[in-house]
């Protein structure tokens, strides 16, 4: 009964020195959490307001949210009584420990940081890099996600960005769209010129300046091959692409120019 007592008194004792600590550190965590959350939401419209690039907003919040988390919980481990000075020596140790386990991260954290600043591209562009073609959905702390054009998600290290070759085909505002088509030695070169820039010309999708060139650009084995070569907005590449190309031959076959094609590999397959 004696040591009943005993643990009843600890546990007062217990609950009346720590008890007010616990409850504070919870009301501390709940108040705070309210007040990061309040404090990102007037950041984000701050930085709306202020034409921020919507891919540095992201980065900025990202990062402050967490700086703003680590700092509550510090606060909230030093109203529980614990030593905020072992505690940050504890945390530095930790902190250098992760830091050689993770130096890839690390590297994929620096690399987004020197995005953010230099931006060779922003959120919507079309870019190519690291073997991946694809239109830029966001870029946060440690990669960067592409949507490729067969809308597969591709997610690409940071620090690969930043240390590799990026080509950015939204910068410049637009594209040139490179095809070939090829007609027999026995056809009007003119008028096929003719014919292939008219369709060019009547695609309102294919910019008038610079203007769409149709071009000789090979002599070939049983063909004349012109460089086709329409610019169009970066967003309508392939439908300029696919386009030209069927548009070409409908064009060609109106006007009865021959696009040559193995007429003895057919005879020998039709055999």
């Amino acid at each position: 009964m004696e040591d009943a007592q005993i643990l009843i008194n600890k546990g007062l004792a217990f609950a009346l020195e720590y008890g007010p600590k616990i409850i504070g550190a919870i009301v501390i965590y709940v108040i705070g959490s309210w007040v990061i959350k309040k404090l990102m939401r007037v950041l984000g419209k701050v930085m709306s307001a202020k034409n921020y690039d919507e891919s540095l907003q992201k980065f900025l919040l990202n990062l402050a949210s967490w700086g703003l988390k680590i700092f509550l919980i510090i606060i909230v481990i030093s109203n529980l009584g614990v030593d905020t000075t072992s505690f940050a020596a504890v945390i530095a140790a930790a902190g250098l420990a992760i830091g050689l386990a993770l130096q890839g991260s690390l590297s994929n954290f620096a690399g987004g940081v020197l995005l953010i600043i230099f931006k060779p591209y922003k959120i919507g562009d079309l870019i190519e890099a690291q073997g991946v073609l694809g239109v830029v959905k966001e870029i946060e702390i440690f990669t960067t996600k592409l949507t490729t054009p067969d809308s597969k998600l591709a997610i690409v290290p940071n620090g690969a960005m930043s240390n590799g070759n990026i080509v950015n085909y939204t910068a410049e505002g637009k594209m040139r769209v490179d095809t070939t088509i090829g007609i027999g030695y026995d056809e009007d070169i003119k008028k096929a010129k003719e014919v292939l820039l008219e369709v060019l010309t009547s695609n309102p999708k294919v910019l008038q300046d610079p203007a769409p060139s149709v071009n000789v650009s090979e002599l070939a084995d049983s063909s004349v091959n012109f460089a086709v070569r329409p610019f169009c907005k970066p967003e309508d590449y392939w439908d300029v692409y696919f386009g030209t190309l069927e548009g070409c031959k409908l064009a060609l076959d109106k006007a009865g120019i021959e696009i040559p094609y193995p007429h003895a590999v057919e005879i020998q397959k039709q055999g």
